[in-house]
């Protein structure tokens, strides 16, 4: 039996009226049924943020959620062709619990479906020693993709890249996690 995964769900946004949370639901959802995982979710809207980024109490449970995850899947949305300041501040508020780790996104938006976000959060996520791994649930239209109970139209046709994303995930992890064990990431370069 393979050990369980824990997977850090990272809300990327913290607008009041979100869409966020009903996509949330879904791969939450899902990720009952599919099994394997423990998930942790870290909501910007739960934490407290200035101008400087996030505040003492914020920063110290961002980073604590970071470094007990094996995986980040990142719920994305995309605004004005970039992903919002919210998210690339509590990226930005730890460094070292990134490394060594797979991320995932599930973007969401207008016609590109939040593509343009997540191919500028690979960037970033390169330069913190995380590997971004190439598949990625992208939701054009998102607001027509699901009822006003937030249950998709198409739940197969969504599910499918999800789970397949979520293998890769997982795959990635246990990789990573025995890597990590068996050396820790600063010294393979020393």
């Amino acid at each position: 039996m393979k050990e369980t995964i824990r997977v850090t769900l990272i809300y990327g946004s913290a607008r009041e009226g979100r869409f966020c949370d009903t996509v949330a639901d879904w791969v939450l959802s899902e990720l009952r049924e599919l099994g394997g995982c423990e998930v942790s979710i870290l909501d910007p809207a739960e934490l407290t943020f200035s101008g400087k980024g996030p505040d003492e109490l914020s920063a110290a449970a961002i980073e604590a959620k970071l470094e007990m995850a094996d995986a980040f899947l990142i719920l994305v949305p995309e605004y004005n062709h970039g992903y919002p300041a919210v998210l690339k501040a509590m990226i930005d508020s730890a460094y070292r619990p990134w490394h060594a780790k797979p991320v995932a996104f599930v973007s969401y938006g207008g016609i590109s479906g939040g593509l343009r976000a997540v191919e500028q959060l690979r960037q970033v996520f390169a330069e913190l020693h995380a590997v971004a791994i190439r598949d990625t649930v992208s939701l054009a239209h998102v607001w027509s993709q699901f009822d006003s109970q937030g249950h998709p139209f198409r739940p197969a046709q969504m599910k499918g890249p999800l789970i397949v994303m979520m293998r890769r995930l997982f795959w990635w992890a246990r990789a990573l996690r025995n890597a990590r064990a068996e050396t820790v990431y600063d010294s393979a370069a020393a």
